[in-house]
């Protein structure tokens, strides 16, 4: 299933519980196939893992169902990432940190395989950026695990240009994706693009990143695609006025949207990433039915020019240079 033809994607890192030791039930399994269900009704098949999700315990859901289940393997793409170690793994440490190395990632696919239950992987991510990077190890691994059948591409989370120029330097499989934290609340990999438009809370180092992958055929992921749901109901807790502000504005205009296009607030929030050309790939993390079938409404939605630049500068909280 190749990758490309997917609109949206379901996030699963809300599946199998806390992020503790407690073991998952029987209603954390219900509540998996309860997701698998709405997103292939919707025609979502696009399912985005991480080894650490829930501490295993998501993949592990996932994984249950798919063995009650066996026929769903084959209408999914089933994506996961490695390479964040938590705090207590193993036993005993308590600094978290990256680990791109060979023998890590190989234990981590095994381990995602054996949750998932599953015989191979569609894409596997590098999570986030190791600084202790070795990319000729990274390279051989790759080539390992795609002449073995258990992972069919490659791909990144959270990387810069550089970094993936870096690493496809010595890669003999292209990466195929990066995924990145991309909103209206968050448009750095837009504002970077514009000279002199930084916009007030977007990170350093993302310039160029859009246009690197659209010139490398990397499709981009965006991942907390609703913003937290802070543009569609969810209430704004924290004590940074100007961020409030900037929520408060922009949800009024994506509620306006909202009754002008006859769809929930949640859809007009996909609908502004899927405007891009660039073909992002909005990777949804609620496990609300109801809250995902809100969001594939953002298919039905076509954004004018005007209507696209106006939630784009309210959601930045300042107009174009």
């Amino acid at each position: 299933m190749n990758q490309e033809t997917h609109r949206l994607a379901i996030g699963c890192m809300g599946l199998g519980g806390g992020w503790n030791e407690k073991a998952h039930d029987k209603n954390h399994i219900t509540q998996a196939e309860k997701v698998i269900e709405t997103a292939l009704e919707l025609g979502i098949r696009f399912f985005d893992h991480a080894d650490i999700y829930a501490r295993g315990k998501a993949e592990a859901v996932f994984g249950e169902v798919l063995q009650s289940r066996p026929e769903l393997r084959e209408k999914i793409f089933l994506q996961t990432k490695c390479g964040i170690q938590l705090p207590g793994d193993p036993p005993g440490c308590q600094q978290g940190r990256y680990d791109f190395s060979r023998e890590h990632i190989l234990d981590s696919v095994e381990q995602s395989l054996l949750r998932l239950k599953t015989e191979f992987i569609d894409m596997l991510l590098l999570h986030r950026p190791d600084p202790l990077l070795e990319p000729e190890e990274v390279a051989n691994v790759f080539e390992q695990l795609k002449q073995s059948g258990k992972v069919k591409e490659f791909g990144v989370s959270n990387h810069t240009p550089a970094q993936m120029a870096l690493l496809q330097k010595f890669l003999t499989v292209p990466i195929a994706s990066n995924q990145m934290e991309f909103h209206l609340l968050q448009s750095g990999m837009l504002d970077g693009g514009i000279s002199g438009s930084k916009g007030p809370m977007d990170p350093p180092g993302l310039e160029g990143t859009i246009e690197y992958c659209r010139l490398h055929n990397i499709r981009l992921q965006a991942w907390s695609p609703v913003s937290k749901g802070l543009l569609s109901g969810q209430k704004y807790k924290g004590k940074d006025e100007k961020l409030k502000e900037r929520i408060l504005n922009c949800s009024r205009k994506v509620g306006e949207f909202s009754k002008k296009h006859k769809v929930p607030a949640e859809a007009i929030v996909v609908a502004w990433i899927l405007h891009h050309p660039a073909r992002i790939l909005p990777v949804l993390g609620s496990k609300n039915p109801e809250r995902i079938k809100n969001c594939a409404k953002s298919l039905e939605v076509h954004l004018k020019r005007e209507e696209w630049y106006e939630l784009y500068c309210l959601g930045r909280g300042t107009n174009l240079p």
